[in-house]
């Protein structure tokens, strides 16, 4: 029987394949929500410095995440043997990362304009509410004590945590994806033991670098809830995997035809969307467009980089085996 038609490695390890359910379940959701938690917590003081390296650390993760874990692994599976001769003629993995990257690219483009067109608006009416109730038409009473910020600046505020919860929805989208996908995979490998040391320290990473991102987003106390339950849902998404393909490992062959092809569009997507978000999101924002950095001194600027390809290294490394 080829291997192409060959099911998954059903009976190595099943005791500890099931425990890394939990480990990596523990591993991930420390990473994701000791961020979170402690910028929220009043009694545990962390340095800011800490949660600078872990932000820009992640930064470096994502984007090795990009290329060496979804982005290589892709034109693997798009390009196996067990696949029709007629995906080996044309770069699908490349293209799909491509379509991808624009896709989100557009989707942010659009959403940020409308929500922007809405909040200034919304802020636009509320000012004029403001000065009928105040009975005046002037400055003065639009920027009393009613309402002492100015209803453009609100708009831009606004507006700015408007595009850092779109930026952070993409990102979330991406790593859960490809996070699913390592779960199923680790589920049925016969390199099993390999994997899992490697997965664990990977979700690890990865967590910190999403959850350094979370806890950086300005939300309002409403909606501060909402940073958990995103940080809970990484954190369970490679242990569904993981859960998922142990009761499908008899039949499930991650070689075959439909696996690979199933795999390599979903890696490829996630490529794309975690190259945008690491490039455009962590980098251009982060180093080029952002206010605080450009005043920054050399030696902050030059630590912050040096963190981000530390991340970028160690994920890098990690990938000779997964």
């Amino acid at each position: 029987m080829s291997d192409c038609e060959q099911g998954g490695d059903t009976n190595s390890y099943i005791g500890l394949r099931v425990a890394s359910i939990f480990i990596i379940l523990v591993g991930s959701g420390m990473g994701a929500l000791f961020p979170v938690l402690a910028k929220k917590s009043s009694w545990l003081r962390v340095p800011d410095c800490v949660f600078d390296f872990a932000k820009y650390f992640g930064s470096g993760v994502i984007i090795a995440t990009a290329f060496i874990h979804l982005l290589s692994p892709a034109l693997g599976e798009l390009g196996s043997p067990c696949l029709s001769p007629a995906w080996s003629e044309y770069p699908y993995a490349l293209a799909l990362a491509m379509l991808s990257l624009f896709s989100i690219f557009i989707v942010e483009l659009v959403s940020f304009r409308w929500g922007t067109t809405k909040l200034s608006a919304l802020n636009v009416a509320h000012a004029t509410e403001i000065i009928a109730s105040e009975g005046g038409s002037g400055e003065a009473s639009l920027f009393g004590k009613t309402d002492p910020k100015p209803a453009a600046q609100t708009t831009v505020v606004d507006g700015n945590v408007l595009a850092q919860i779109v930026g952070l929805i993409i990102l979330e989208f991406g790593l859960l994806l490809h996070s699913f996908l390592i779960g199923l995979t680790l589920a049925v490998s016969p390199a099993f033991k390999v994997l899992f040391i490697v997965i664990v320290f990977h979700q690890t990473f990865e967590g910190l670098g999403l959850g350094a991102r979370l806890a950086q987003l300005k939300l309002s106390v409403r909606y501060r809830h909402v940073t958990i339950f995103a940080a809970l849902l990484f954190a369970i998404s490679t242990p569904v995997g993981i859960a998922i393909g142990l009761g499908v490992r008899e039949t499930y062959n991650p070689r075959s035809a439909t696996a690979s092809i199933v795999s390599g569009v979903m890696d490829s997507l996630s490529a794309g969307i975690l190259l945008y978000t690491g490039l455009v999101e962590l980098l251009a924002h982060e180093f080029l467009f952002n206010k605080e950095m450009s005043e920054a001194s050399d030696s902050k600027v030059a630590y912050a980089v040096i963190c981000m390809l530390f991340g970028s290294v160690m994920m890098a490394f990690l990938g000779k085996w997964a």
